[in-house]
């Protein structure tokens, strides 16, 4: 029954994308761009994009989405948006993360190939054409590989580690989950899915949804302007929502298989300690267990419990939001678009 219920709520927001796209005029390429604080690089990066496009051949649209910037970044946009009737803007009422920005801008894109980048000018508009024809070979993503990254060890190695473990939990073998260069076929994904720190694990939908995934190495440039947005902070919400993704891409359908599973452990581990307390009660030495053994006990049982309500919090927050059609980001303006995504905000 959960099963139904989950499939027909998918299904309706599929169908909703779809009427909204067909309801548009389709183009060939949308170009999503998250800003929050690059007022001395989106002018520049704008150029840059349209450049690049504009030698494709293709009828296309730059999407910005200025994820409440507070650095006048919000005024450089709309001096974009007049210049360039092909450039669009959203604007959110206040900062939501970079997440919900990718989402308000591919929700909002109605090009049969969608590339995201970052807003910082590193990755390089040049490699576009390169992404969207390789999509042409059968893909449904491209990611992009900076294999010659360009940032300090510090971020780098962290980095690294974080992408083979992505890998070998997800089975989708990625060497740069991190790189926000990616091409979509349209239709691949579905934004009312992406929350906490999910835009990394966007090809990971897409392998789960069937579609084809692959990677392309891709040029990465120093940040020349403006203050980076990432930090090591950002690995325990990582190791979130990776635990998150397995749960939702392996057990989507039946969560109680995974909590079942970390029950069996809890249980066989309950059963180890209380053999060892019967050894313990035999040798009468009363020194196995101490008040630091127990409360070392008490912290990992009580970590188990808050890991799991924070996933059964999750997916009801999900279930609410994919039930009511509604964005979990609100918009506070739009520049240069002619029609409305069907989705609500809330």
């Amino acid at each position: 029954m959960r099963t139904e219920i989950l499939e027909a709520v998918q299904t309706r927001l599929t169908g909703a994308k779809t009427e909204r796209m067909s309801e548009a005029p389709q183009i060939d390429l949308s170009v999503v761009v998250p800003i929050y604080n690059e007022v001395e690089n989106v002018a520049l990066l704008a150029g840059d994009i349209l450049r690049e496009v504009g030698k494709l051949n293709q009828s296309f649209e730059v999407i910005l989405v200025n994820d409440g910037s507070n650095d006048g970044s919000a005024d450089a946009l709309d001096a974009l948006a007049r210049q360039h009737p092909g450039v669009k803007v959203i604007h959110f009422e206040r900062n939501y993360g970079q997440t919900a920005a990718m989402a308000a801008g591919l929700e909002a894109a109605v090009g049969k190939a969608i590339v995201t980048m970052d807003g910082d000018r590193q990755n390089d508009p040049a490699d576009i054409g390169m992404l969207v024809d390789k999509l042409d070979e059968g893909y449904a993503c491209v990611s992009g590989w900076r294999q010659k990254r360009q940032d300090t060890g510090i971020r780098r190695w962290p980095s690294v580690v974080a992408n083979r473990l992505i890998s070998k939990v997800t089975g989708v073998r990625l060497h740069d989950y991190g790189c926000t260069l990616k091409a979509y076929r349209a239709g691949a994904l579905n934004p009312g899915q992406m929350f906490g720190e999910m835009h990394r694990f966007l090809p990971v939908y897409v392998a789960t949804g069937g579609g084809k995934v692959a990677e392309m190495v891709v040029r990465h440039h120093p940040r020349t302007a403006g203050v980076s947005k990432y930090g090591l902070n950002r690995t325990v919400r990582v190791l979130a929502d990776l635990f998150l993704i397995r749960l939702l891409t392996k057990y989507r359908t039946r969560p109680s298989h995974l909590f079942a599973r970390m029950a069996q452990f809890m249980g066989l581990f309950g059963l180890a300690l209380l053999i060892l307390a019967m050894v313990e009660k035999v040798r009468r030495t009363g020194a196995f267990f101490g008040i630091p053994f127990l409360t070392a006990v008490l912290m990992m049982v009580g970590a188990v419990i808050v890991l799991t309500v924070g996933l059964c919090t999750e997916l009801v927050v999900r279930g609410h939001y994919l039930g009511t059609e509604r964005s979990y980001w609100r918009v506070a303006r739009r520049v240069n678009f002619d029609h409305e995504p069907d989705r609500q905000s809330g």
